[in-house]
């Protein structure tokens, strides 16, 4: 190994996997927009050189303080602490992406600030990527660090995508400026960020028509094989003290369709609803005589969790762990190809399952088609720790980006109510119980739900042709040079 090798790329290799674990820190403190500190440092050590290796270390560091809960589910799962290693296995193949990322805008871009915008550009291009097919996976999105700032409020503009267009470029014209280039870009960044947050200011909540609804929570582990069979006890208990004749919604995979469990539901009311062979997960809207009514499916199957790519090549692994973990690791399910409103006594209610929160298409579908309030029935057994809070968080932002309501009923989570501003209204997280919640039926179409992620994509376009532009005329001058 080279002297260059060892005294400048190792170095610099664990300042940008120092830099992204520090921005991924930073997402779980009361502050998380204090990330493009050290987002700004990472994107600005990647540009200089090594933009590949740099970015994919930084993004192993981002991902894994992110999402550190993810060992601790794989270590539920196999009932084996060491197993909680496993989740070095997705921070690994998330760091790819972003390594990804940076080779191409090493081979594209020869300046290091013109490779520095087309990280940020191309960042939230790549947030875009990963929410798309098999092992769509879009948790660590930028985005959500405005959550409750008012620039989150741009989200009924451009979704999540466009908060994170602001973040990576005000990080961008940070490091930047920390480089020694002008503060143009800066203060161009900040003007947006203020004109963003001047939006959000004038933001006021929907005036619709006042609705009830009653939501359950309860204790039950998706997880321990003690827990089964107790889910259905735990929901009918939850909801003695409902009010005869309130929609009553139950978390997913409540009942058991092949088990009859749907004439023991106290309709009315919506509900996640499976087979005990665990090849369905659905919600169901079921009127007061116990009639299915409305029916949506699974959107976004969670990867490794409920569908399993690569069988071809993976099947004997699979069959390896189903026999450790007790889970059909076999059969995946297929995801739903179209979602509708569930029409229940005169209100159209957008229900969607767990996983599907996370993605902003199926509350925008649901929402464009005229839902009037947002259901997301979830067993947060999947997520533990930090992880069960920043699903709740997620779904916020689906509120924000369509103006509609949304009422969440889990396992091991957070039940309650979110306004259309994205603002917790009635919130339980522990313990089992039923409650009654208000909400407004909200109507109308936001340009999120009109455009989806296309103004943030632009933007992020936008960016990169900038560093473009900037490129050929390094080069046509470069040229010159060499002709004279």
């Amino acid at each position: 190994m080279t002297g260059y090798d060892v005294s400048v790329r190792l170095p610099s290799l664990a300042g940008a996997l120092a830099a992204g674990l520090l921005t991924g820190l930073a997402t779980l403190t009361p502050v998380p927009w204090l990330s493009l500190l050290p987002l700004a440092a990472w994107l600005g050590l990647a540009a200089q050189r090594d933009t590949a290796r740099r970015m994919g270390w930084g993004a192993f560091g981002y991902v894994g303080a992110h999402l550190w809960w993810v060992t601790v589910l794989a270590a539920q799962i196999f009932g084996f602490p060491p197993a909680g290693a496993l989740a070095l296995i997705l921070y690994a193949t998330e760091a790819l992406f972003f390594a990804a990322l940076g080779w191409a805008v090493s081979r594209l871009f020869s300046s290091p600030r013109r490779r520095l915008w087309a990280l940020a550009g191309g960042w939230v291009g790549l947030e875009y990527l990963r929410s798309l097919g098999t092992l769509a996976f879009p948790w660590p999105t930028l985005g959500y660090i405005w959550l409750d700032t008012p620039v989150i409020q741009t989200a009924d503009l451009g979704g999540v995508l466009l908060a994170s267009w602001l973040g990576v470029a005000l990080a961008a014209a940070l490091a930047d400026w920390f480089s020694g280039h002008q503060r143009r870009p800066l203060v161009l960044s900040l003007g947006l960020l203020a004109l963003a947050a001047g939006y959000g200011l004038t933001r006021t909540p929907g005036e619709g028509p006042v609705a009830r609804a009653f939501l359950t929570r309860t204790t039950v582990n998706g997880f321990e094989r003690l827990d089964q069979g107790r889910l259905l006890p735990s929901l009918l208990e939850a909801s003695r003290s409902r009010a005869p004749g309130e929609p009553v919604i139950w978390s997913e995979t409540a009942l058991a369709r092949d088990l009859g469990d749907l004439a023991l539901f106290p309709g009315p009311g919506i509900s996640g609803a499976g087979r005990a062979s665990g090849s369905e997960n659905s919600v169901l809207a079921i009127d007061a005589s116990g009639q299915v009514v409305g029916e949506n499916h699974k959107g976004r199957p969670l990867p490794f969790g409920e569908t399993f790519p690569f069988q071809t090549v993976l099947r004997p692994l699979y069959t390896q762990l189903s026999l450790l973990t007790g889970f059909d690791l076999l059969d995946s399910l297929q995801p739903a190809t179209r979602m509708v409103p569930l029409d229940l006594g005169g209100i159209r209610y957008g229900a969607y399952i767990c996983y599907d929160s996370v993605f902003g298409w199926p509350a925008r579908q649901l929402a464009r088609q005229g839902a009037e309030v947002l259901v997301n029935v979830s067993n947060d057994s999947w997520f533990a720790a930090a992880g069960v809070r920043q699903h709740f968080e997620m779904g916020r932002v689906r509120a924000i980006e369509n103006r509609r309501w949304v009422l969440r009923a889990v396992q091991r989570g957070w039940a309650g109510s979110v306004d259309d501003l994205g603002r917790p209204r009635q919130v339980v997280q522990d313990g089992q119980q039923g409650f009654s919640v208000q909400y407004r039926r909200l109507h109308g179409q936001t340009v999120y739900q009109r455009a989806g992620d296309l103004p943030a994509l632009l933007l992020a376009a936008a960016l990169v042709g900038l560093a473009w532009r900037g490129e050929k005329g390094h080069w046509t001058r470069k040229t010159r040079q060499v002709s004279t």
